[in-house]
């Protein structure tokens, strides 16, 4: 078992060395760094605007976190996009494989140091984390499952790009199918979503009971001093069934992150960062709409227009609905196995059958 971590360690070191000794891995560095200091500086400035207490309610650490992923996805998409085929291509991958190398140790080297690699960006960012934790008030449980989700799902891109570069023979086609896996799973669902909720409608029928203002105002009141209703009035219309649907954004990263990181609310219900508002989107979502509806206003006239609000806050819509970011995570990692499974074999020797145009040495 050592010898296979020996071997694993090898690869991931020399895939390391490859891949970071060039100086446009530093000036991309450094870019990021320049760029997520440039947001931090932004996202200070906007927020004071809004009064002194906005700074408490984390929407930095949200925001830089939510950079960071987007940062995140897409440059490991570029990076492991070609650990393997590239090599391929070159005639440098049968030299390591005549080794005593297998094939799971190539494939999994090159992950680990693919996921390394998407890590450092992370770490380019840890000065303004770290600022925006200390002047947000981050709960420490938000910082840790955030962070966690975060470091899982750049190992899961780094993973689907080094197994499409293993089961594809062009760098350039394996780049471009991980990035479009990124766009289906960030981009795609949420069109899956819009699409979904309206294509799956139900009719809502609303019904409206007036009050008749026709006879004498009480000029204290501005009502009629005779409390008349009007013929109910009924009107129907087709609204949309999100909730038959909203499992699709459970595959979506950016949802994944944020219904993962417990979030606070403000005294009024509300949630006071980016994890809370993009996590109360979807648990609304799974709400079904109310298919009867009655506004009664000769009612309300009748009790001076004191009724009671019995709308839930939102606080209340999240307690009551059902996390789904393990599901997505669960997906995730799936797709990331399946993806390091098909490499693994593609790229085990000696092969029966080579694809065409592929090369040996």
């Amino acid at each position: 078992m050592s010898a296979w971590i020996t071997g694993l360690g090898t690869i991931a070191s020399l895939e390391l060395r490859q891949r970071v000794r060039s100086v446009a891995w530093i000036v991309l560095l450094a870019v990021v760094f320049v760029l997520v200091g440039i947001v931090t500086l932004l996202l200070w400035f906007s927020l004071t605007r809004f009064g002194e207490g906005s700074l408490d309610n984390a929407a930095i650490y949200s925001s830089i976190v939510f950079f960071v992923l987007l940062v995140g996805t897409l440059v490991t998409p570029a990076v492991s996009g070609g650990a393997i085929n590239a090599e391929r291509d070159a005639g440098t991958l049968a030299t390591t494989q005549v080794t005593l190398v297998s094939a799971s140790q190539i494939v999994l080297g090159k992950f680990l140091a693919a996921w390394t690699i998407a890590l450092t960006f992370l770490a380019a960012s840890l000065p303004f984390i770290v600022l925006a934790v200390i002047i947000g008030g981050v709960p420490v449980t938000t910082m840790m499952s955030s962070l966690g989700v975060l470091v899982l799902e750049l190992g899961v891109v780094a993973a689907i790009g080094v197994g499409l570069s293993g089961l594809q023979t062009r760098a350039l086609f394996s780049v471009v199918t991980t990035y479009l896996i990124v766009a289906a799973l960030s981009i795609g669902t949420l069109i899956a979503f819009g699409l979904g909720g309206l294509v799956n409608q139900t009719e809502v029928r609303n019904v409206y009971i007036g009050l008749d203002y026709s006879g004498e105002i009480d000029p204290e009141t501005g009502l009629p001093e005779e409390i008349r209703c009007l013929e109910p009035q009924v009107s129907t219309y087709q609204a949309p069934r999100f909730d038959r649907v909203w499992w699709f954004l459970a595959a979506n990263p950016y949802i994944v992150l944020a219904d993962a990181s417990p979030t606070t609310f403000d005294r009024d219900g509300y949630p006071e960062d980016l994890f809370g508002g993009i996590g109360l989107g979807i648990r609304q979502a799974q709400i079904p709409p109310e298919t009867e509806s009655t506004y009664d206003e000769c009612e309300q006239a009748r009790n001076g227009f004191k009724g009671s609000n019995d709308y839930p806050t939102p606080e209340e819509i999240y307690a009551s609905t059902v996390p789904s970011w393990f599901v997505g995570l669960l997906i995730h990692v799936i797709l990331a196995a399946l993806a390091l499974w098909g490499a693994t074999a593609r790229t085990r020797t000696p092969s029966k059958r080579l694809p065409k145009g592929s090369r040996v040495a």
